[in-house]
């Protein structure tokens, strides 16, 4: 089966799919995230190199991209330098997450649909990405490396 142009992504609480859904100008999708820049090799200072993003992508009513948000907030070297409270690297990315999501006007949780798209933000890349190896073709959320593939449900495997 081919990969469908409108991507489901379902809405499941405390998973990696918990911060998605409708708002008032069409479709969110929210994470905080770790990643590492393209083409990382891991070797000494990996520490600084792995990042914490807080991103909220938005998309019409028909799934199409419109925009992205993001923060850097902090390195996982300065998570393990202070690794709780408010100003832990933790704790601003979900401050910001909720300040994100509080913006969405009339935002409601619920399953989502969404064509693929990606953006580039500090050689890290963000997005949902069309990939395909060995005749197998699947749809992979970026930089949390969700796949979602047949029977197009909307469920993931990581």
């Amino acid at each position: 089966m081919a990969v469908p142009e409108v991507i489901p992504i379902a809405y499941v609480p405390r998973s990696h799919t918990e911060s998605i859904g409708r708002y008032a100008d069409g479709q969110f999708l929210a994470s905080i995230t770790y990643a590492f820049p393209e083409g990382f090799r891991p070797d000494e200072g990996w520490e600084e190199q792995k990042r914490l993003y807080t991103v909220l992508h938005t998309f019409d009513a028909e799934g199409h991209y419109r925009d992205s948000e993001f923060l850097c907030a902090g390195t996982w070297a300065e998570q393990q330098a202070a690794p709780s409270g408010d100003d832990s690297v933790l704790g601003r990315a979900r401050i910001h997450l909720a300040k994100l999501l509080r913006s969405l006007p009339r935002r409601s949780y619920t399953h989502i649909a969404v064509r693929p798209f990606q953006v580039t933000l500090d050689g890290v890349r963000f997005g949902l990405v069309i990939r395909e190896a060995e005749g197998e073709s699947w749809a992979e959320l970026y930089p949390d490396r969700l796949e979602f593939a047949e029977p197009w449900d909307g469920r993931y495997v990581t």
